[in-house]
């Protein structure tokens, strides 16, 4: 009966972080469309770094509210390092790269994150996910890659680039996040990292601030609403928590499952079209999520 009681427990909270882990990848989805429609009306830098800012306020808040104590030691030197990856690095790279290249290619780019962030949970966390993972995801990865020099005319864009090392980065932040949710909570990691960046985030977010906010479009105001509060704030308390519960590499997989999310997100908000090649692709990697996740 114990036994029985017990497999019960894991299975719930299996269900439990694959859920909170698909409510964080349903939130990232919006993410690149959601940076073209901001672009129309503000400059990259200040989308890239201007949301964390409006997301640091919203943390300072719930902070206070509950009175979070404060981290310890060594653990600030960790959010800094989250942060750098996940408040400043990806946001920015994203930002600059969706000025010249359209969300739909992005999105196809940015599924290579569950494999930057399972190679971190074997460094930092020390998982060790079974062969069919692996095999799922790299047939996933190269899926992407080869879309990616594919589109670049057989080589890669500096578009591309930003974006390749603005999935590292991210890998890095939602891998060392996760730990650290284990320790102090989902939200409150995301929401001292936030804090933690904003004495870096603060001059270029100003100077590159509009002169007049009510001047811009509110189609572009919608956009940067959505990054600051959803993609840097809301989506990451869910990414962390399910990450932290089902494990860094199994619930990243699922990150896998973006690019299809975003093509449709792309297609019905911004009216890109997508191409042949381009669903193709995230067909392919939505199959290997499909294995990916009966093998764990």
């Amino acid at each position: 009966m114990q036994k029985f009681a017990q497999a019960t427990t894991l299975t719930a909270n299996h269900r439990h972080s694959l859920a909170l882990g698909l409510l964080g990848v349903l939130g990232f989805s919006l993410t690149l469309p959601a940076t073209r429609l901001a672009l129309q009306g503000l400059e990259p830098a200040f989308v890239g770094l201007g949301r964390a800012l409006i997301a640091a306020v919203l943390a300072a808040i719930a902070l206070w509210i509950t009175r979070s104590p404060l981290p310890s030691g060594r653990q600030w030197l960790r959010l800094a390092c989250t942060a750098l990856g996940v408040v400043v690095g990806f946001p920015l790279l994203t930002a600059f790269a969706m000025e010249t290249v359209p969300a739909v290619h992005g999105a196809v780019i940015v599924g290579l994150i569950p494999l930057t962030t399972a190679l971190f949970a074997i460094q930092l966390a020390g998982e060790r996910p079974n062969w069919l993972f692996w095999l799922t995801t790299l047939i996933g990865c190269a899926v992407i890659l080869a879309f990616a020099f594919s589109s670049g005319a057989g080589a890669l864009q500096s578009a591309d680039i930003m974006l390749l090392i603005g999935v590292t980065v991210a890998g890095y932040g939602y891998a060392e996040g996760a730990r650290l949710s284990k320790e102090i909570g989902a939200w409150q990691t995301i929401s001292w990292a936030l804090l933690v960046s904003v004495p870096v985030l603060l001059p270029p977010a100003v100077m590159t601030a509009p002169a007049d906010i009510f001047a811009v479009e509110w189609v572009s105001l919608l956009g940067f609403a959505y990054v600051s509060i959803v993609s840097m704030y809301l989506a990451f308390i869910a990414w962390y928590q399910g990450l932290a519960m089902g494990g860094i590499a199994q619930i990243g997989q699922l990150q896998l499952l973006q690019p299809f999310l975003t093509l449709l997100s792309a297609a019905l908000i911004l009216g890109e079209s997508v191409e042949t090649s381009q669903l193709a692709a995230a067909l392919i990697v939505l199959s290997c999520v499909a294995v990916g996740r009966r093998a764990a």
